[in-house]
């Protein structure tokens, strides 16, 4: 019976083999999906972070903005006193504080806490 062809249900060989494609084909798509995941997760963090940096650099830039419009009008309105005993300036540090609440970056309550630390 050389001839002889089985015709209908696949045998063992044939069920293990079509098992396999699928068990194969499912695994390289659930990674496909899960590579993406995390390439898509890593790209939103590095844009957040980004993000974050240029909003720091933005506020660094009107602190000093703030400060250096303080500066010079600090001088001509009293001559600067000498350093206290901690060695600080206290006046300077009272105008930083002031240019930074002018400018949004401290509220007034963070403000009234770094004068009284000042002071004190």
């Amino acid at each position: 019976m050389p001839g002889f062809r089985r015709m209908g249900r696949p045998g063992l060989l044939g069920l293990a083999a079509r098992t396999a494609v699928v068990a194969g084909t499912a695994t390289a798509v659930s990674g496909g999906m899960q590579r993406r995941a995390q390439a898509r997760a890593q790209d939103q963090q590095q844009q957040a972070a980004w993000q974050a940096q240029q909003q720091q650099e933005q506020i660094d830039a009107a602190a000093a903005a703030a400060v250096a419009a303080q500066q010079p009008a600090a001088p001509a309105a009293a001559p600067a006193p000498a350093p206290a005993a901690g060695g600080v300036d206290l006046v300077a540090e009272l105008q930083k504080l002031a240019a930074l609440k002018d400018a949004g970056i401290l509220s007034d309550e963070e403000f009234a806490a770094a004068k009284a630390k000042l002071l004190a």
